[in-house]
């Protein structure tokens, strides 16, 4: 659950609101965070219904500067952290794994610097929003390691192969204007206007049914690395379930009665 280094917060309208709250360590992130803060918030959203968007941002000037390096290394050098394959298959992989599968919409608030697997975190969500000093950086092999969070692939998914393995193997650091260009960032804005733009564009997706957005979040993923006819057969798979849902025929009730749609996620 929700502690003072990550804030939680729901809304009326079933927007959540995770802040990263270390901001005199640009938001890294702790072992405790890694394994059970991040993944137990991520599930709760999940699985709380009243839940329909999630926004994640940083405290501060960072967004995340990735692992909390001070620790890792205090760890490693009194003998309690031992970073073999266990550790990233299981423990960094248990907080990832919950934000990809996320049913829901998330968007990433991006204040300032994502580094490491902070810059996963921002590329796990579906959409990101950013500040004109924002900076996006894949460290690793500056620093002799492999990306992790899902970075090799949720940033092929983003900007390409070619681009993706460029901005993994030079570790450069880019700025929103950059980001915006290759299209992982959906849109700057001042600081002021961050979190307000972040919940307009909350707002938009409010508006459509929940169920459909879920399965266009996973179609798209699923067709990413899927053959044409497989896509197609998702898609269908999807339309048929929707097609039975209490949200389509509110849909097109709402649509002959000309009014706004109250989807309820069924």
């Amino acid at each position: 659950m929700a502690t003072d280094e990550v804030l939680f917060e729901v809304d009326d309208q079933g927007i959540a609101l995770l802040t990263l709250n270390r901001p005199e360590k640009l938001n890294a992130l702790t072992s405790q965070m890694l394994d059970h803060t991040l993944p137990d918030l991520f599930r709760r959203v999940q699985e709380d219904d009243n839940i329909r968007v999630l926004i994640i941002t940083g405290a501060g000037r960072g967004f995340c500067a990735g692992a909390d390096v001070q620790e890792r290394l205090q760890g490693i050098q009194s003998g309690k952290l031992k970073l073999g394959f266990k550790y990233f298959s299981e423990r960094v992989t248990q907080f990832t794994v919950g934000l990809a599968e996320q049913g829901k919409p998330v968007i990433a608030a991006v204040n300032g610097q994502a580094a490491g697997v902070g810059y996963s975190l921002a590329l796990l969500a579906d959409m990101r929003i950013a500040v004109p000093s924002a900076k996006f950086c894949a460290v690793f092999a500056r620093r002799g390691m492999v990306p992790d969070g899902g970075m090799t692939r949720s940033l092929q998914m983003v900007v390409g192969y070619a681009k993706a393995l460029e901005l993994m193997m030079t570790s450069d650091n880019i700025d929103a204007q950059e980001a915006q260009r290759i299209g992982m960032v959906n849109k700057i804005v001042e600081p002021e206007q961050l979190l307000s733009e972040a919940k307009d564009m909350a707002g938009k997706l409010l508006k459509q049914a929940p169920l459909s957005l879920a399965f266009i979040k996973k179609a798209a993923q699923h067709a990413w690395s899927s053959e044409f006819t497989s896509a197609l057969e998702f898609e269908s798979w999807g339309q048929a379930i929707c097609r039975h849902s209490e949200d389509i025929k509110e849909g097109v009730s709402s649509f002959m009665e000309k009014r706004p749609p109250q989807f309820k996620g069924r």
